[in-house]
Protein backbone atom coordinates (compact mmCIF):
# COMPACT_ATOMS: atom_id res chain seq x y z
CA UNK A 1 0.00 0.00 0.00
CA UNK A 2 1.32 3.62 -1.07
CA UNK A 3 2.27 5.72 2.02
CA UNK A 4 2.45 8.96 -0.39
CA UNK A 5 -0.22 11.08 -2.08
CA UNK A 6 -0.39 10.17 -5.53
CA UNK A 7 2.66 11.43 -7.89
CA UNK A 8 1.83 14.57 -9.93
CA UNK A 9 3.52 14.86 -13.45
CA UNK A 10 3.73 18.60 -14.57
CA UNK A 11 1.26 20.50 -12.61
CA UNK A 12 -2.06 19.63 -13.52
CA UNK A 13 -5.64 21.90 -12.48
CA UNK A 14 -6.03 21.84 -9.16
CA UNK A 15 -9.60 20.37 -8.12
CA UNK A 16 -12.32 21.62 -6.18
CA UNK A 17 -11.30 19.08 -3.28
CA UNK A 18 -7.53 20.92 -3.03
CA UNK A 19 -9.47 24.46 -2.41
CA UNK A 20 -12.05 23.13 -0.04
CA UNK A 21 -9.11 22.36 2.59
CA UNK A 22 -8.95 26.08 3.24
CA UNK A 23 -12.02 25.82 5.20
CA UNK A 24 -13.06 23.29 7.66
CA UNK A 25 -16.50 21.50 7.98
CA UNK A 26 -17.24 24.52 10.55
CA UNK A 27 -16.10 26.49 7.82
CA UNK A 28 -17.66 25.69 4.53
CA UNK A 29 -21.35 25.66 6.14
CA UNK A 30 -20.68 29.01 7.39
CA UNK A 31 -22.09 30.71 4.08
CA UNK A 32 -23.76 34.34 4.08
CA UNK A 33 -27.26 35.01 4.59
CA UNK A 34 -29.85 37.23 5.34
CA UNK A 35 -29.69 38.78 8.73
CA UNK A 36 -32.95 37.16 9.67
CA UNK A 37 -33.86 33.36 9.01
CA UNK A 38 -37.46 33.93 8.32
CA UNK A 39 -39.55 33.68 5.02
CA UNK A 40 -38.37 36.89 2.86
CA UNK A 41 -40.77 39.27 1.94
CA UNK A 42 -40.53 40.33 -2.14
CA UNK A 43 -38.74 43.98 -0.93
CA UNK A 44 -36.09 41.88 1.84
CA UNK A 45 -35.14 39.85 -1.49
CA UNK A 46 -34.72 42.82 -3.56
CA UNK A 47 -32.50 44.74 -0.90
CA UNK A 48 -30.59 41.84 -0.57
CA UNK A 49 -29.89 41.36 -4.17
CA UNK A 50 -28.95 44.75 -4.54
CA UNK A 51 -26.66 44.68 -1.57
CA UNK A 52 -25.12 41.17 -3.43
CA UNK A 53 -24.51 43.47 -6.42
CA UNK A 54 -22.82 46.32 -4.67
CA UNK A 55 -20.20 43.48 -2.98
CA UNK A 56 -19.24 42.61 -6.36
CA UNK A 57 -18.81 45.73 -7.07
CA UNK A 58 -16.77 46.34 -4.12
CA UNK A 59 -14.61 42.91 -4.85
CA UNK A 60 -14.07 43.96 -8.33
CA UNK A 61 -13.14 47.65 -7.06
CA UNK A 62 -10.60 45.67 -4.45
CA UNK A 63 -11.89 48.13 -1.74
CA UNK A 64 -11.59 47.51 2.34
CA UNK A 65 -14.52 47.35 4.55
CA UNK A 66 -14.78 47.94 7.75
CA UNK A 67 -17.16 45.27 9.82
CA UNK A 68 -17.91 44.76 13.15
CA UNK A 69 -17.70 40.97 14.46
CA UNK A 70 -20.50 39.50 15.57
CA UNK A 71 -19.98 35.98 16.57
CA UNK A 72 -17.94 32.79 16.07
CA UNK A 73 -17.74 29.39 15.57
CA UNK A 74 -15.28 26.70 15.95
CA UNK A 75 -13.61 27.66 11.92
CA UNK A 76 -13.54 31.42 12.20
CA UNK A 77 -15.55 35.00 12.50
CA UNK A 78 -19.09 35.90 11.48
CA UNK A 79 -19.76 39.57 10.61
CA UNK A 80 -22.51 41.65 9.16
CA UNK A 81 -22.27 43.47 6.17
CA UNK A 82 -25.89 45.62 5.70
CA UNK A 83 -28.45 42.59 5.13
CA UNK A 84 -25.77 39.75 5.00
CA UNK A 85 -23.58 37.52 7.06
CA UNK A 86 -20.38 37.12 6.08
CA UNK A 87 -17.87 34.96 7.39
CA UNK A 88 -13.87 34.87 8.07
CA UNK A 89 -12.12 32.08 8.29
CA UNK A 90 -9.35 31.81 11.61
CA UNK A 91 -6.48 31.72 8.81
CA UNK A 92 -7.17 34.87 6.98
CA UNK A 93 -6.58 36.28 10.54
CA UNK A 94 -3.44 38.36 11.30
CA UNK A 95 -3.57 37.67 14.72
CA UNK A 96 -5.29 34.76 15.25
CA UNK A 97 -2.79 31.09 16.21
CA UNK A 98 -3.50 27.64 16.80
CA UNK A 99 -5.08 26.93 20.08
CA UNK A 100 -3.93 23.29 21.29
CA UNK A 101 -7.72 22.57 22.91
CA UNK A 102 -11.20 23.78 21.99
CA UNK A 103 -11.75 25.53 25.04
CA UNK A 104 -8.87 28.13 24.35
CA UNK A 105 -9.74 28.40 20.41
CA UNK A 106 -13.14 29.22 21.61
CA UNK A 107 -11.96 31.53 24.18
CA UNK A 108 -9.56 33.38 21.29
CA UNK A 109 -12.48 33.61 19.08
CA UNK A 110 -14.41 35.42 21.76
CA UNK A 111 -12.07 38.33 22.03
CA UNK A 112 -12.85 39.39 18.31
CA UNK A 113 -16.52 39.74 18.99
CA UNK A 114 -17.61 43.59 19.11
CA UNK A 115 -13.90 44.57 17.37
CA UNK A 116 -13.91 46.14 14.09
CA UNK A 117 -11.50 44.34 10.85
CA UNK A 118 -10.59 45.85 7.95
CA UNK A 119 -11.33 43.19 5.45
CA UNK A 120 -11.55 42.37 1.58
CA UNK A 121 -13.43 40.34 -0.03
CA UNK A 122 -12.04 36.84 -1.17
CA UNK A 123 -14.93 34.90 -2.13
CA UNK A 124 -18.06 35.98 -3.00
CA UNK A 125 -21.14 33.64 -4.93
CA UNK A 126 -25.30 35.37 -4.46
CA UNK A 127 -25.95 31.73 -5.83
CA UNK A 128 -24.72 29.74 -2.54
CA UNK A 129 -25.24 32.56 -0.27
CA UNK A 130 -21.22 32.51 0.05
CA UNK A 131 -19.80 35.42 1.54
CA UNK A 132 -15.67 35.13 2.49
CA UNK A 133 -13.49 37.93 3.59
CA UNK A 134 -9.89 38.02 4.71
CA UNK A 135 -8.29 40.36 7.45
CA UNK A 136 -4.78 39.72 5.29
CA UNK A 137 -5.79 40.12 2.23
CA UNK A 138 -6.91 43.77 3.38
CA UNK A 139 -3.03 44.47 4.25
CA UNK A 140 -2.20 44.85 0.45
CA UNK A 141 -2.79 48.04 -1.25
CA UNK A 142 -6.00 48.73 -3.87
CA UNK A 143 -5.27 47.09 -7.14
CA UNK A 144 -2.37 44.89 -5.87
CA UNK A 145 -4.28 41.46 -5.29
CA UNK A 146 -5.16 41.98 -8.80
CA UNK A 147 -2.01 42.63 -10.47
CA UNK A 148 0.06 39.92 -8.40
CA UNK A 149 -3.15 37.13 -9.93
CA UNK A 150 -2.55 38.47 -13.57
CA UNK A 151 1.56 38.85 -13.53
CA UNK A 152 2.21 35.12 -11.92
CA UNK A 153 1.79 32.05 -14.43
CA UNK A 154 1.09 28.63 -13.61
CA UNK A 155 4.63 26.81 -14.11
CA UNK A 156 6.76 29.66 -12.88
CA UNK A 157 8.37 30.22 -9.37
CA UNK A 158 7.64 32.49 -6.94
CA UNK A 159 9.00 33.66 -3.41
CA UNK A 160 6.95 34.16 -0.93
CA UNK A 161 6.73 34.66 3.45
CA UNK A 162 5.45 32.12 5.33
CA UNK A 163 2.53 34.12 7.33
CA UNK A 164 0.18 30.82 8.31
CA UNK A 165 0.41 27.38 9.83
CA UNK A 166 -2.57 25.41 9.59
CA UNK A 167 -3.06 22.26 9.83
CA UNK A 168 -3.60 21.82 5.85
CA UNK A 169 -0.96 23.69 4.71
CA UNK A 170 0.81 26.98 4.60
CA UNK A 171 0.10 30.61 3.07
CA UNK A 172 2.86 32.26 1.74
CA UNK A 173 2.61 36.51 1.29
CA UNK A 174 3.69 37.19 -2.47
CA UNK A 175 3.29 40.49 -1.89
CA UNK A 176 -0.21 41.76 -1.05
CA UNK A 177 -1.67 38.39 -2.15
CA UNK A 178 -1.12 34.70 -0.23
CA UNK A 179 -0.28 31.49 -1.85
CA UNK A 180 -1.16 28.09 -0.26
CA UNK A 181 1.14 25.21 -0.54
CA UNK A 182 -1.29 22.26 0.60
CA UNK A 183 0.08 19.97 3.16
CA UNK A 184 0.58 17.89 0.17
CA UNK A 185 2.80 19.93 -1.42
CA UNK A 186 5.52 20.89 0.97
CA UNK A 187 7.79 17.54 1.14
CA UNK A 188 7.86 14.61 -1.05
CA UNK A 189 8.08 12.89 2.67
CA UNK A 190 5.94 12.58 5.34
CA UNK A 191 5.22 15.53 6.92
CA UNK A 192 2.99 15.72 10.22
CA UNK A 193 2.34 19.46 10.13
CA UNK A 194 3.87 21.88 8.46
CA UNK A 195 5.09 23.59 11.69
CA UNK A 196 7.69 20.63 11.50
CA UNK A 197 9.20 22.20 8.41
CA UNK A 198 8.52 25.47 8.32
CA UNK A 199 8.03 28.78 10.58
CA UNK A 200 6.11 31.93 10.46
CA UNK A 201 8.47 34.77 8.72
CA UNK A 202 10.69 32.66 7.05
CA UNK A 203 11.35 32.99 2.98
CA UNK A 204 10.27 29.92 0.65
CA UNK A 205 10.72 29.50 -2.85
CA UNK A 206 7.38 27.57 -4.54
CA UNK A 207 5.85 26.44 -7.99
CA UNK A 208 3.00 27.94 -8.97
CA UNK A 209 0.51 24.89 -9.98
CA UNK A 210 -2.62 27.05 -10.40
CA UNK A 211 -4.10 30.46 -10.51
CA UNK A 212 -7.75 30.61 -10.21
CA UNK A 213 -8.37 34.55 -10.69
CA UNK A 214 -11.80 34.37 -10.85
CA UNK A 215 -11.49 33.02 -7.07
CA UNK A 216 -8.45 35.20 -6.50
CA UNK A 217 -6.37 31.95 -4.98
CA UNK A 218 -2.82 30.73 -6.01
CA UNK A 219 -1.80 27.11 -5.42
CA UNK A 220 1.48 26.45 -4.90
CA UNK A 221 3.82 23.80 -4.32
CA UNK A 222 7.55 23.44 -2.61
CA UNK A 223 8.12 19.44 -2.96
CA UNK A 224 8.11 19.74 -7.04
CA UNK A 225 11.03 21.88 -7.08
CA UNK A 226 12.87 19.24 -5.85
CA UNK A 227 13.05 15.90 -8.20
CA UNK A 228 11.22 13.11 -6.89
CA UNK A 229 12.81 10.44 -5.20
CA UNK A 230 10.90 7.53 -6.64
CA UNK A 231 11.58 7.97 -10.13
CA UNK A 232 14.65 7.46 -9.84
CA UNK A 233 15.30 4.83 -6.49
CA UNK A 234 15.85 1.53 -8.26
CA UNK A 235 18.48 3.28 -10.47
CA UNK A 236 20.35 4.52 -7.09
CA UNK A 237 19.03 1.40 -4.67
CA UNK A 238 19.36 -2.21 -4.92
CA UNK A 239 17.53 -5.17 -3.70
CA UNK A 240 19.68 -6.96 -0.77
CA UNK A 241 21.82 -4.16 0.11
CA UNK A 242 22.17 -2.79 4.10
CA UNK A 243 21.08 0.57 4.24
CA UNK A 244 21.05 2.98 7.46
CA UNK A 245 17.34 4.20 8.09
CA UNK A 246 14.97 6.15 10.49
CA UNK A 247 12.24 5.08 11.83
CA UNK A 248 9.27 7.79 10.86
CA UNK A 249 6.03 6.24 11.93
CA UNK A 250 5.41 3.01 14.02
CA UNK A 251 2.22 1.01 13.10
CA UNK A 252 -0.03 -1.99 14.16
CA UNK A 253 1.65 -3.92 11.02
CA UNK A 254 5.25 -2.72 11.37
CA UNK A 255 7.25 0.96 11.12
CA UNK A 256 8.13 2.92 8.12
CA UNK A 257 11.90 3.91 7.93
CA UNK A 258 13.38 6.65 5.71
CA UNK A 259 15.82 6.09 3.63
CA UNK A 260 16.27 10.24 2.76
CA UNK A 261 13.67 12.87 1.92
CA UNK A 262 10.71 11.38 0.88
CA UNK A 263 11.62 7.84 0.08
CA UNK A 264 10.50 6.05 2.63
CA UNK A 265 10.02 2.09 3.05
CA UNK A 266 7.67 -0.20 4.94
CA UNK A 267 9.39 -2.64 7.88
CA UNK A 268 6.55 -5.08 8.40
CA UNK A 269 6.02 -6.38 11.30
CA UNK A 270 7.17 -9.84 10.58
CA UNK A 271 10.47 -8.10 9.55
CA UNK A 272 11.56 -6.35 12.77
CA UNK A 273 12.66 -8.93 14.89
CA UNK A 274 12.60 -12.41 15.86
CA UNK A 275 10.21 -14.20 18.52
CA UNK A 276 6.97 -12.86 20.22
CA UNK A 277 6.66 -9.13 20.78
CA UNK A 278 3.11 -7.59 21.68
CA UNK A 279 3.51 -4.29 19.30
CA UNK A 280 6.28 -2.90 16.87
CA UNK A 281 6.39 -0.34 19.51
CA UNK A 282 8.05 -3.02 21.63
CA UNK A 283 11.13 -3.36 19.01
CA UNK A 284 11.67 0.15 17.43
CA UNK A 285 10.69 4.16 18.09
CA UNK A 286 10.04 6.98 16.07
CA UNK A 287 13.40 8.36 15.45
CA UNK A 288 15.61 5.71 15.84
CA UNK A 289 18.38 5.02 13.52
CA UNK A 290 18.28 1.53 12.81
CA UNK A 291 20.12 -0.73 9.52
CA UNK A 292 17.74 -2.99 7.26
CA UNK A 293 18.07 -4.81 4.26
CA UNK A 294 16.15 -3.96 1.10
CA UNK A 295 13.66 -6.83 0.30
CA UNK A 296 11.66 -4.90 -2.64
CA UNK A 297 11.88 -1.90 -4.59
CA UNK A 298 8.93 -1.02 -6.69
CA UNK A 299 9.19 2.90 -8.01
CA UNK A 300 6.15 2.90 -10.20
CA UNK A 301 4.40 1.42 -6.97
CA UNK A 302 6.26 4.09 -4.48
CA UNK A 303 6.90 1.03 -2.54
CA UNK A 304 9.63 -0.52 -1.00
CA UNK A 305 10.03 -3.42 1.53
CA UNK A 306 12.68 -3.47 4.58
CA UNK A 307 13.95 -6.14 7.05
CA UNK A 308 15.88 -5.95 10.08
CA UNK A 309 15.94 -9.22 10.72
CA UNK A 310 17.83 -9.75 7.69
CA UNK A 311 20.01 -6.98 8.21
CA UNK A 312 22.32 -9.39 10.06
Amino acid sequence: MSHEPPRHDGAPPVDEGYWSSLLSDDESAAHATSAAHEPKQSTHLHGESADWQELGRIQNADETLELRVVGFNRGGLLVEWRSLHGFVPASQLLEFTAQESEQARRAAMNEYVGRVLPLRVIELNPERSRLILSERAAQARPGGRVAILNRVQAGTTVRGVVTNLTDFGAFLDLGGLEGLIHISELSWGRVSHPSAILERGQEVEALVLEVDRAAGRIALSAKRLRPDPWRTVEERYTVGSIVDVVITNVVDFGAFASLEEGLEGLIHISELAEGQFLHPRSVVTEGQLVRARILSIDGRARRMGLSLRAAG
